[in-house]
């Protein structure tokens, strides 16, 4: 519960310190006296937007102070320990707001941030005032209204955890197939030029040899011409070089017994007469090989062309052209590999519609029970507010019918939260058709429709505490009376705090406090009190009679205090 409330600087509110109470605190005051503002400071606390707008005039720094007293298994104590904020059962919560917008929120001490605080905030406190009459108003939080009711959260997120790997996989399906028709578009191409490198049967080098045999084929009878009359002129005509050089290494040999000087020179003309013999052998070796063979010409020629020709298309050596070839094969295994991929998916896609259809269809029918009993606790909850005859229902669409057991029909309409769309109707009168709550035109009505709601919900609510702003709106007598009783009857539940105009309610007080406006030092000022018993019957006196309080509108309100 909200144990404690202290305000400093904030709009008109110079200093505020406030000890509330468990069950039902009413505030009451005339209007402008700052009952809101109060309103306004919690909600600070709870993670609203914080403006220097707020700060008091001539003040640098607004200070908001909250002290909560929560149990000690609280699931706010869990969140808290998740940010490394200790807790012991108590929960402080401060919020400075600076000119400078040097604004600052601590925790049990522990700085945090406005995300944290968010959290928080929403596990403390239920804030119903015009804002909160507004979302009721409208359609689109009628499903998590209802789902709150009947404890059906965790289905929906259950399913929207589902939903959202389901729009992945159609997300990533997309992606593919854009790439596989991109791919597709530019298959033939590949294949064709992977093919024409194949064909090509290439290998390493080939290119150098053919290189060096064409020119040794261009000039076949040049070479020949060259290596015959070498050969005859070393070794087969008359007087040839080795003979020659034969006979005179003979005699240079036979001389080195004269001379021993010539030794070395006969050891170089033995050794030449080997090499002579050995290019001689070389020669005629070569003079086997050599053939004019115009045909090999033309197709080492044509087969250089065509290793030219891929050059200029794929790159500037075989090695490169080998390598474009690898590329080629990886794009096209890449592509099968993507439509395998995609096959894949599509399969997975096919089992993710049928399960979540499963699941939406079997939220659906969870809402669809749960919504009979809203609509019975509603019925009674009005007939207690004095609104008896009064028919609520919770109107679903789309009506699938048969369709409802096809996957594909549920899909078409399927969403995060399933493919319920729901909106509370109201007839607030005997022989009226159902209408949305938005075009209900009476404000009593709607308000005591509101408070049904907020009632019944809250009950379901996890939070420690709810603020009634507004709740008297367009209602007095008998029905405020009833109003009261409920707001009573509620308060068994949470701490309630309500803001009121009227008796009626102001008198089922567990607690009662005075919101005033009044002028210290030429300033104005709001300032509030708890009521002792004499004051709160003046109070409630004024509320039933206006400034002039009378000793008849005195008993009155003692016998209002007193039921």
């Amino acid at each position: 519960m909200l144990a404690q409330l202290n305000i400093s600087n904030f709009a008109i509110i110079s200093h505020l310190e406030i000890q509330f109470s468990p069950g039902l605190n009413v505030l009451s005051g005339e209007t402008g006296a700052g009952k809101s503002i109060i309103i306004n400071a919690v909600n600070l606390i709870l993670g609203g937007r914080a403006s220097s707008e707020l700060i008091r005039s001539g003040s640098s720094e607004a200070v908001v102070e909250a002290l909560f007293r929560l149990p000690g298994d609280s699931a706010v104590g869990r969140v808290l320990s998740g940010f490394g904020i200790p807790f012991d059962g108590e929960l402080l919560i401060k919020r400075h707001i600076s000119r400078e917008g040097r604004n600052r929120i601590v925790i049990n001490g522990s700085m945090a941030t406005g995300q944290m605080l968010s959290k928080v905030g929403s596990m403390l406190i239920s804030i119903s005032g015009q804002h909160e009459h507004q979302l009721l108003l409208r359609p689109d939080n009628h499903l998590y209204l209802l789902d709150g009711f009947g404890s059906l959260s965790g289905e929906r997120s259950k399913l929207n955890e589902a939903f959202a790997r389901y729009q992945s996989l159609t997300e990533k399906k997309a992606s593919l197939e854009r790439e596989i028709r991109t791919g597709m578009e530019k298959q033939e191409l590949v294949r064709f030029q992977k093919e024409e490198i194949d064909k090509a049967a290439l290998k390493e080098g080939e290119d150098e040899l053919l290189a060096e045999e064409k020119k040794r084929l261009q000039h076949a009878e040049q070479l020949m011409q060259i290596v015959t009359e070498a050969y005859q002129a070393f070794y087969e005509r008359e007087h040839a070089l080795i003979s020659e050089l034969s006979t005179y290494a003979r005699q240079i040999k036979k001389a080195e017994e004269y001379d021993r000087r010539l030794s070395d020179i006969s050891k170089a003309l033995d050794s030449a007469k080997l090499e002579l013999e050995e290019a001689s052998l070389g020669l005629r070796e070569l003079q086997g090989s050599l053939v004019v063979d115009p045909q090999r010409l033309e197709q080492v020629d044509e087969r250089l062309q065509l290793i030219n020709r891929l050059k200029r298309k794929y790159g500037s050596s075989i090695n490169e052209i080998l390598k474009f070839r690898v590329q080629l094969s990886e794009i096209m295994d890449n592509l099968d590999h993507k439509k395998e991929e995609l096959a894949r998916i599509e399969q997975e896609i096919h089992a993710m519609e049928e399960r979540l259809s499963s699941q939406a269809r079997e939220l659906s029918r969870n809402r669809k029970q749960v919504a009979k009993d809203l609509e019975k606790n509603v019925k009674k909850e009005m007939e207690l507010l004095n609104m008896a005859g009064t028919r609520f229902e919770v109107r679903f669409e789309p009506d699938l019918g048969s369709k409802e057991e096809n996957a594909t029909e549920v899909m078409k309409i399927m969403r995060a939260d399933g493919y319920d769309r729901v909106e509370f109707m109201l007839s607030p009168n005997v022989g009226e058709e159902l209408k949305p709550l938005a075009r209900i035109a009476s404000g009593g009505e709607l308000s005591r429709i509101i408070l049904a709601l907020k009632s019944i919900l809250a009950r379901k609510a996890s939070v420690e505490t709810i603020i009634f702003d507004e709740v008297d709106s367009g209602i007095g007598g008998e029905t405020a009376e009833v109003v009261g009783e409920k707001l009573r009857s509620l308060a068994g539940y949470h701490q309630i705090l309500c803001i009121t105009h009227l008796p009626q309610i102001a008198s089922k007080g567990t607690t009662h406090f005075l919101v005033q406006k009044e002028v210290k030092d030429k300033r104005t000022q709001t300032v509030i009190s708890e009521l002792a018993p004499e004051e709160r019957v003046k109070e409630i006196a004024r509320l039933l009679g206006g400034k002039k309080i009378t000793r008849k509108g005195i008993e009155h309100a003692r016998e209002i205090l007193a039921h």
